[in-house]
């Protein structure tokens, strides 16, 4: 930046006369002669250990909240899955069992039995997509493309749409907490883009690089001002900001008027954050 003759900001540790070590934020812009010749910079140092400290305690605290968010997801799941949807199959069995042996008498009674069993079968099949949105478990065995591309999948087939997924160059092994923030921030992107964009294609992509995992979410619907991004509480933008952050990622929305949305994720490879895993 020196050479550049160009403003810059960095943070970095000093150590402090008694041997401490103290977060300095540096700001510095340069300074030039009425002739335009380079005179130096003119900066300032700063000590921020304090909101450094601060800034740490919330991010330790956010993690502890995702970290309970994600148990309560997991609990929640493992209920749907293993008692209500047991229950609602015995049921349909029973249902079934009676249609077979309803008296001539009664043998009108035949298609109402048959409707009440099909409508059993489709809730049925709406909570095992809920149980699978809720906790995935082909992400904890399988990683996060595997649980990507099936998640698109069922929900294509859910909300009869298209999701066209990619990726390309993805490790085989991610940090728990990265696939997990990157699979949420999935699933958010998309349930917000059927809601909002009025469109009936998508496209996830999962792209892999030497130091970052990205991940892209895009619709052709009706798009928004980018001015009303931070006014629409119903974005789920906080809660991805939130996920990305833990793991020191950062997220970005691209969106216009009539020209759709794309929502784009970047993520580091090797998570510095605490470990987690995707079942909290």
């Amino acid at each position: 930046m020196f050479d550049r003759r160009q403003s810059f900001n960095m943070q970095y540790r000093l150590r402090r006369y008694d041997g401490g070590y103290r977060w300095v934020l540096n700001m510095a812009v340069p300074r030039f002669e009425p002739d335009g010749s380079f005179a130096g910079y003119i900066g300032s140092c700063i000590d921020v250990t304090n909101r450094k400290v601060a800034e740490e305690a919330l991010a330790n605290i956010g993690r502890r909240l995702i970290e309970a968010h994600e148990k309560e997801r997991t609990w929640i799941a493992r209920e749907l899955h293993d008692d209500v949807n047991q229950r609602l199959a015995l049921l349909a069995i029973e249902l079934e069992q009676l249609n077979q042996h309803v008296p001539e008498t009664a043998i009108h009674f035949r298609p109402h039995l048959q409707l009440a069993r099909q409508r059993l079968f489709d809730i049925a099949k709406d909570v095992q997509a809920l149980s699978h949105r809720l906790h995935s478990s082909k992400l904890e065995y399988l990683g996060i493309t595997a649980a990507a591309n099936s998640f698109c999948k069922e929900f294509s087939e859910q909300h009869k749409v298209r999701v066209d997924f990619r990726h390309s160059d993805i490790p085989r092994s991610l940090p728990a907490e990265v696939a997990l923030a990157l699979f949420r921030v999935m699933q958010e992107a998309l349930q917000n883009a059927m809601k909002h964009s009025r469109a009936r294609e998508f496209t996830a992509e999962l792209r892999g690089t030497l130091d970052y995992i990205h991940l892209s979410v895009s619709d052709p619907g009706v798009g928004f001002d980018q001015k009303d991004v931070m006014n629409c509480p119903g974005l789920g933008l906080i809660s991805m900001r939130e996920r990305l952050e833990v793991v020191g990622g950062s997220l970005a929305i691209e969106s216009k008027p009539g020209h759709g949305t794309t929502v784009r994720a970047r993520v580091p490879a090797k998570s510095e954050s605490g470990r987690m895993s995707p079942a909290g």
